[in-house]
């Protein structure tokens, strides 16, 4: 079956086009209006993508992607009329899974979502064994990573920027080496990845395990315990 997408836009017109997009390139769609309806879709419907308008009356879509959040790890696109940065960062800290800011040409939006949903269900070979780093442990077939066996509740990306950093512990990567290899269809910016890995670090704190990461000055982040 086709993978269903959510489309959250206030403007009937531009959602109307979105949608007609999607379908064109085989895809379900689901549509809401507003950030109430957007949740009620969203947990009726099962979504496997949602594009999320930041600017929705009644509810903010940062409010609908904390809730979306809260209740689990559904790859999400932010679409914003904000070309700030800073709203982007905003947003990705969230857990948004990258964003396009209006105007966009919808083959644009397109072309993010199926790289979104590449990324999302990337098929792993089947030699790739469970990382270890200190008391984290990585499933990567199971997509779940795991501090003293309790799941830390991360996103696609952050998924994908923790296992790249624990394949080699203790080296360090630059930002352009982890945006490459998490966002490798993306044209997110660099600092994209101090969000996601801002977020990484707050759930390692909160497992006992923050003392994993490591911001170095200069360069980037590696992973693994300070000798």
């Amino acid at each position: 079956m086709s993978a269903l997408i959510l489309i959250v836009e206030d403007e009937p017109q531009l959602a109307e086009v979105l949608e007609a997009y999607a379908r064109q390139e085989g895809y379900r769609t689901e549509r809401a209006g507003d950030g109430v309806s957007a949740l009620t879709v969203f947990r009726a419907a099962s979504p496997d993508l949602i594009l999320l308008d930041v600017m929705l009356p009644g509810k903010s879509g940062l409010d609908v992607l904390k809730a979306v959040r809260a209740d689990g790890q559904t790859p999400v696109i932010m679409v914003t009329a904000r070309a700030e940065e800073t709203d982007q960062i905003v947003g990705l800290e969230l857990g948004a899974d990258d964003y396009v800011v209006k105007p966009f040409r919808p083959r644009e939006v397109m072309a993010r979502v199926k790289a979104v949903l590449r990324r999302a269900s990337a098929v792993l070979e089947d030699d790739e064994k469970p990382l270890r780093v200190g008391v984290l442990e990585i499933d990567r077939r199971a997509v779940m990573a795991r501090v003293h066996g309790h799941a830390l509740n991360l996103t696609p990306a952050e998924f994908r920027l923790l296992c790249h950093l624990a394949e080699a512990p203790g080296r360090a990567f630059t930002r352009e080496e982890l945006l490459a290899a998490a966002l490798p269809d993306s044209d997110a910016l660099e600092r994209v990845v101090d969000a996601h890995l801002a977020s990484v670090r707050r759930k390692l704190d909160a497992s006992g395990a923050g003392h994993l990461l490591h911001t170095v000055r200069g360069v980037g982040y590696r992973l693994g315990a300070v000798a």
